[in-house]
């Protein structure tokens, strides 16, 4: 059985999110109760009980794994006289969202013979919560925690965490790094890893002699293309040239001597400034006429709405992501229609992450099995998990799937 322990505040206010939390919660704890078979009139002899020699031995129901789950559902704001924020209201969304498809996929496990117990916790997106959380003994004994989910969060709970207990993180991309905890699990993959998928499969498909990164100058850029740069040495046994350029103002002229006519002309740009990569864009499509491109780009691509997709076509854009959801799938089909009959709504992203991430969690705590990650390669609805120990910084999730945009929209090539 799956049970849910609740450790909130019976709070007001915002009505629906209020019943919708608290039927979440109430549909979490309802025991799972078998019918009862009706009891048969007889006319035969009552048979006289036997008396055993030793009372017989009842099966001992096994231990449950406990899960402990926190999520920034900010329900002080369902008090009276106070409201959510929009941004507020946003995350407390992605929290029961995240939440129910964990839940169901423990579910799915425990129709199995596995045996959950599920500890929901607010960390109202405060890092002084989440550090008095970290201090917390019942959470402290967990047999797996979850969350929190944003790295200041993440940061003030770990530093007073006294436990071996594997602790995912399960939504944010930041880098182990700011952590430094040799138990924490990194779910999304950091932004190096994307520079490093890219560089693999321009490595294995593209294979080119020269590779051309144009940088803007701001320093968010830095984890992509040291990502990119460490993996192109690594690959290639460092024959192939990087050559790292800062643009101003679309200004691509001095890179034509080191052009080819007939040979594709990689180049990477990991910017997301919109007058940057507008003005650079432009450039390079003008480039395109004469010496042909194949450009690699920012995984935040796939969300910028202000990226003329025509461009990106002719440019033969590439972009990683680690969210590539294939609705068409018969099993992606099949969750929807589970999650939608059991909640009465689609599921998000954040659902669907969820129950990727419940599924393959739950069966590590099955079998045991934290100490080799690297061994349980999964493919979820959303995206694969293929786990790398990192030294001093837990196991991190490095796959990344590779997209090209073709016939107005993305396509996944690797």
């Amino acid at each position: 059985m799956t049970s849910v322990r609740n450790r909130l505040l019976q709070l007001s206010g915002n009505k629906w999110l209020l019943f919708f939390i608290t039927a979440l919660v109430l549909a979490a704890c309802s025991p799972k109760l078998q019918p009862v078979a009706p009891v048969k009139k007889t006319t035969e002899e009552p048979v006289k009980p036997k008396v055993a020699d030793k009372p017989p031995v009842k099966p001992t129901e096994a231990k449950p794994l406990t899960i402990t789950m926190i999520l920034p559902l900010g329900l002080d704001h369902l008090k009276p006289g106070a409201k959510y924020t929009s941004p507020g209201l946003t995350k407390a969304n992605m929290s029961v969202e995240y939440y129910q498809g964990f839940k169901l996929a423990l579910d799915s496990l425990t129709a199995g013979g596995s045996n959950f117990k599920l500890r929901l916790y607010d960390s109202k997106d405060e890092a002084s919560q989440s550090r008095s959380l970290g201090l917390n003994p019942n959470i402290k004994n967990s047999d797996l925690i979850v969350g929190p989910v944003f790295p200041d969060g993440m940061k003030a709970f770990t530093e007073v965490l006294a436990t071996r207990s594997p602790v995912v993180s399960p939504l944010s991309p930041a880098s182990p790094a700011t952590i430094n905890k040799s138990n924490l699990i990194t779910v999304i993959p950091p932004l190096e890893y994307h520079g490093w998928g890219a560089a693999q499969y321009i490595n294995n498909k593209l294979k080119p002699k020269k590779i051309f990164i144009l940088r803007s100058g701001f320093s968010q850029e830095q984890d992509y293309v040291r990502g990119f740069k460490n993996a192109t040495d690594s690959l290639s046994n460092r024959k192939v040239k990087v050559i790292i350029v800062t643009v101003s103002k679309g200004q691509l002229a001095g890179l034509i001597p080191q052009l080819s006519k007939k040979e594709e002309n990689i180049f990477v740009v990991a910017a997301t400034d919109q007058a940057f990569l507008a003005v650079t864009l432009r450039s390079l499509d003008t480039l395109n006429r004469h010496y042909p491109v194949t450009l690699f780009g920012h995984p935040s691509w796939e969300k910028f709405t202000f990226l003329k997709i025509d461009i990106l076509q002719r440019l033969k854009t590439h972009i990683t992501s680690a969210n590539q959801i294939d609705y068409k799938s018969d099993a992606s089909i099949e969750f929807v229609r589970v999650y939608h009959r059991i909640y009465h709504v689609e599921p998000t992203e954040f659902a669907i992450k969820g129950f990727d991430e419940g599924m393959y969690f739950g069966r590590q705590l099955i079998d045991n099995n934290f100490a080799a990650l690297d061994k349980a390669d999964f493919t979820g609805l959303h995206n694969n998990f293929h786990f790398v120990k990192k030294n001093g910084m837990g196991w991190v999730n490095t796959h990344v799937n590779v997209l090209m945009y073709a016939n107005f929209e993305l396509k996944q090539v690797e």
